[in-house]
């Protein structure tokens, strides 16, 4: 097997080698990357929702808690305003969704799925979850899901939730007394889910990906075009030269010229101690000629 040939063989087995461990490391580094995307964006929108609930509760509902008395406005209700907010934003985001998924709610849109139901009981079974992400199919793609505990953390909720005699007779009449009763304060009744769909940051990632490797593989491939002409110049043609120069003077023809010797590398080297071999071979022969 010719010295090329074996070199070509180490060089695209090292490269093969590099380029399946940066291909792996680069991939999941890319698809973490665009699920850490997705979340923080997800907390965008959570961090937004809990700001319009707590605006609608501290300035919104005492200014028209009089107006309670003779009808039942539900923009009072920092649930209701938070998702009517969010829905405004599903003009532009249409795939994105928001819901404060109860177990048991007064407004029945609130209600929770089946899915939703087995995150709300993580919560109550362990207080000490505060955050559940996971992925799910949705009829768009797949979809990561954010959620957050929905916790009655003020007294005044219960006003409307803890009694049905308690609640305000508006409210009774607008969405019946057979829903949203019996809520406890600091018991988790829900949660706030913000699903976004991951189909689109995560091909983003794969194209990166694709891009990625299609361009470590054209730096190899000058690399390797770059490293074989080199390789020719400067080792395989004056070895070839310096191999046939012996072959001739082996046969007898000492008058083969003699090697090119140029710089100060060791195939200059080598050149320059054939050609002191060959005068000598040649004083040699000549002394016993005579």
């Amino acid at each position: 097997m010719k010295l090329i040939v074996k070199f070509n063989l180490i060089f695209v087995s090292m490269f093969l080698l590099g380029l399946s461990v940066a291909g792996s490391i680069s991939y999941n580094l890319l698809q973490k990357n665009a699920r850490e995307e997705i979340l923080q964006n997800a907390r965008i929108i959570m961090q937004s929702t809990l700001a319009t609930r707590s605006y609608t509760s501290a300035q919104i509902a005492p200014l028209l808690q009089t107006q309670l008395k003779y009808t039942f406005l539900p923009q009072t209700v920092s649930a209701f305003a938070a998702t009517e907010t969010f829905n405004l934003l599903r003009h532009v985001y249409p795939e994105f969704s928001y819901k404060e998924a109860t177990l048991n709610p007064t407004n029945p849109r609130n209600r929770v799925t089946d899915w939703e139901a087995d995150i709300v009981n993580q919560f109550r079974n362990n207080d000490n979850v505060k955050e559940v992400i996971g992925e799910r199919d949705t009829p768009t793609g797949k979809a990561l899901y954010l959620a957050q505990p929905l916790r009655v953390g003020s007294a005044a909720c219960l006003q409307c939730h803890s009694t049905v005699e308690a609640a305000p007779a508006t409210m009774i009449e607008k969405y019946g007394n057979a829903n949203g009763f019996g809520w406890k304060l600091n018991e988790i009744v829900g949660a706030q889910v913000v699903t976004i769909p991951s189909d689109v940051p995560l091909k983003r990632a794969h194209q990166a990906f694709q891009m990625f490797m299609l361009s470590l593989t054209s730096v190899f491939l000058v690399i390797f075009l770059a490293l074989n002409l080199m390789l020719y110049k400067m080792v395989i043609r004056p070895v070839t030269q310096l191999s046939q120069l012996a072959d001739e003077v082996s046969l007898g023809n000492l008058d083969a010229p003699e090697f090119p010797v140029k710089g100060k590398d060791e195939i200059s080297a080598l050149g320059a101690s054939f050609d002191r071999m060959r005068k000598s071979l040649v004083k040699a022969l000549n002394l016993l000629e005579e």
